[in-house]
Order: C-alpha cells, then structure tokens, then sequence
C-alpha cells in the first residue's frame, strides 16, 4: 500500500524533505502539463473566444513556476488528455507511467498544469506517493514566497485558506472521526472535517477583517495624495514581461527584477518628475497570468486597488514572447473583471517591450503593424532604455497635456520663478535685458503654462 503524505506541507525553499529522511537540498520535482484535446463542459462559463495557448509555451511557463520556487525537476513533460477522468484527470496508463518515473526520480513532489478536483488531487497522490500540486497550489506556493510586506502575507494566506477549505474533504485520512456531543446524552458529535472547516471559516473571517483594516488604510494614504494631486500611474502586464525592470528604469528604484516569474509580488510606489516637470506616481504591480482563479483576485482586491484609481494605466507587453497575444488577452480579462476597460486608449496605454529581443524582421514587420492602429502601441526596452523617452512624452501629455511654446519675461522681483521654469520646463533660451529683467523661451506642458501663469500673478498682485 502507498504511504501517504501530508498534502499541505509546504514545498518552498530548497531545504524541504521528505519526512523521515535526512535528505538535504531542493526538492525534487516532476512537471506535467496536460493538454485537453475538447473542453470540459463548464470549465469556461463566458462566450469569449479564447487564444489558444501552444503546448510549449504552456510548458516553458509550467516549467518557469517551479524553478521560481527552487525545485529541481528531474523530468517533465506534456501529456495529450483525450477523455478527462474524472478521478485522476489522467488516464490510467499514462499514471501508472508517471508514478514510475516518480519512484525512479525519487521525486517528491509532482506539479499538474492544470486545476485539479479536491478528489483528483488525493487518487494521484496515492498513485504517485508524492505530494501532488495543481497550477492553481504551484502560484500560492510562489506567491507564499514571494510576500514580504505584511499584506502580502496577510492576502497570501487568505487565498491559501479558501483553496485548502475546498479540500479538505480529501486532505486527512482523519476526517470522518467525531466527536462527543455536548450535554449529558453526548450523540454523534460533529466530524473532524466539520471542525476543521469551522476553524478554517474562523481564520478567514479574522484575515479578512485585517485586510479590511490594511484597505482602509489604504484608502486614508490614497486620500492624502488626492490632497496633493499627483496623478497615479500604475504599470500592469503578465508576469515576466519586465514590469519592475521599467519601474527601475522609470524611477531609478532598485525593485527586484529578475528572468522569473512573479519576482516581485508586493506592490511599489514611487513619486518620479517627468522630463518636463510633472510629477507622477508610479505603481508596480503583481503579475498577471492566464487561470488565475478568482479567489487569488479577490485576495489580492486591496493591491489591485491601485490599478483601479490609477489615473494612466500602462499595459505592458512582452512582444518577444511567442504567446504574446494570448498573455494580452489574460490581462485584458483580469482588468475588465476589476472594471478597467483595456480598449479605453485614453486611459491605457501599450507598451511593447524587449523589442530589442526581435530579428529585424519581425521588428520591422511588428511596427509596421502597430501603426495602423488607432492608438499606436509603444515600443520600448526597459533594459536599453530605447523608447522609454517617447514612453516619458506620452505619458506627460496624458497627464498635463501637449507642450505649448511660451516666452515669459521675468522682472527683477520674480527672479525665485526662474529656478522653478528650469524645473518644470524645457528652456530653449535666455536672455537678460538692461532694466535687469530676463526673456526666457521655453517648452511646457499645459498645466505648466497653467502654474506659471498663477505664480506670476500671485508675484504681481503681491
């Protein structure tokens, strides 16, 4: 009989072993991405016609969130599913297959790309005696490591709790114990999965009510940059497609940015002063990915918050990636479920990045393209830095509108505006007159034409 496992012992860190054993160093792990051949009725419950995704590129992906997490694959592979059991997804051949590629391995644990029934995930992990992760398991895993402020804890844990409160019908062989009633005549009690679910329904309820304190909070720092109007700008895009590497470029911050997936997870705020002077702040968000269940948004609703009250939000897109389109179209569904309207170019802008990752033919031929759009996309390298000056132009006249030509003649009493036009605009020239007055000519946006026409009559009336 196979010996059974805890299914929640956590499989982060390199140092997780087997119970019992001294073995040391990453855990060893076995990847299968199972690629449905028709869709399961009920699995998709819109009308949308979605992107297909190729099987590599799933696995490339599948592949990418176990080595976030350290583990050591010994073998992967993708797996064409015909008719899903409904009790290991799998067919019976191909698992005794894999259970025996598990005990050769000597892996630990097995990662299915795919969402797994509580039912499911238990019959594999009896096949392979191994602890079994569905996609939806592997994220909380990452996201568990990836947390370093306490909201992040606090939204990890609690999208942890309601995935595991869906399980446990499965997840101890213990459940079905009871318990003495109360009173003198006692009766059956609850069972051990009653009490357990309660007391996971208890958790839920406290982390909830701390993150209702963190949003509040949240909404008490939001008001405060209201009362000194910087507009928000908030960068969002699938993971890996070089969010915080922008950040970093954009602000000269020193985000984590790494070739992995969800490197960073907790957002980052930072005010930056745009080439001619208008103040922004910008905001990294988490990463999207494609079947990211709802409950992990819902978890993560107070982060998210801040793409919802951003003034400018940056889509941005890794357009060397083959799945590219499809990525756009993951993130595309993630805004439209937090009411942002990925097609409303006033408010979103695209961006393409890594172009300097293209041939030259495939450069050429993409923006070609772009430019017949009706809000042309933005080619940029956040590691070159190429574009990121026309990224800059765009957003500053999003935000205080197009450049105007001014010439302003300051007088010998107004000479503290000087330093504050070579600030907040681009000066073109100056020239000092003989009543000891100075002509300065510069480029400014709008709301700076606006400020600089206030503070002269303030100094005037003054």
């Amino acid at each position: 009989m196979a010996r059974e496992k805890d299914p929640d012992r956590s499989v982060r860190g390199k140092s997780a072993h087997l119970p019992g054993t001294e073995a040391e160093g990453p855990t060893r792990a076995v990847v299968i991405v199972p690629v449905l051949t028709r869709q399961p009725r009920g699995e998709d419950d819109t009308n949308r016609p979605r992107l297909t995704r190729s099987a590599e590129a799933r696995h490339d992906e599948a592949v990418g969130l176990a080595r976030a997490i350290d583990l050591d694959l010994i073998h992967t592979a993708v797996v064409t599913v015909n008719d899903p059991r409904p009790a290991t997804l799998l067919g019976s051949g191909k698992v005794e297959e894999l259970a025996q590629t598990v005990k050769e391995g000597h892996a630990e644990v097995v990662i299915v790309d795919h969402p797994l029934t509580p039912v499911q995930q238990r019959n594999l992990e009896k096949e392979f005696n191994a602890k079994v992760l569905d996609r939806t398991g592997l994220i909380l895993e990452i996201f568990g490591e990836r947390a370093r402020t306490k909201e992040g804890t606090l939204q990890v844990e609690l999208a942890h709790l309601n995935y595991q409160k869906g399980r446990l019908v499965r997840s101890w062989t213990h459940l079905e114990r009871q318990r003495g009633g109360a009173g003198f005549l006692g009766g059956p009690g609850e069972t051990q999965i009653e009490s357990d679910r309660r007391v996971l329904q208890d958790k839920i309820v406290k982390l909830k009510h701390e993150l209702e304190t963190v949003r509040r909070t949240r909404d008490l720092h939001r008001a405060k940059r209201k009362k000194v109007p910087f507009p928000v700008v908030a960068i969002v895009g699938y993971t890996n497609a070089g969010k915080s590497t922008l950040f970093n470029k954009l602000t000269g911050a020193g985000v984590l940015a790494q070739d992995m997936l969800f490197a960073t997870l907790d957002p980052t705020l930072r005010r930056v002063r745009l080439p001619h002077g208008t103040p922004i702040i910008l905001s990294d968000t988490v990463g999207f990915i494609s079947d990211l269940p709802t409950h992990l948004i819902a978890a993560f609703r107070a982060t998210l918050e801040e793409v919802v009250e951003a003034d400018l939000v940056i889509h941005l897109r890794d357009i060397s990636d083959p799945d590219t389109s499809a990525q756009a179209e993951d993130v595309e569904r993630i805004l439209a479920d937090l009411g942002v309207d990925a097609g409303d170019t006033k408010r979103v802008i695209e961006v393409w990045n890594k172009v300097d990752l293209l041939d030259e033919g495939n450069r050429a031929r993409l923006l070609a393209e772009s430019t017949d759009a009706k809000a042309p996309p933005v080619a940029i390298s956040a590691v070159t830095g190429e574009g990121i000056d026309a990224l800059n132009a765009i957003i500053e006249t999003r935000m205080s509108g197009e450049l105007e030509d001014l010439t302003v003649t300051i007088g010998p009493a107004q000479f503290g505006l000087v330093d504050w036009l070579y600030r907040n605009g681009d000066v073109v020239s100056r020239t000092d007159n003989d009543d000891g007055s100075a002509t300065i000519s510069l480029k400014a946006t709008q709301s700076a034409r606006e400020e600089i026409e206030s503070r002269l009559r303030r100094k005037n009336n003054g």
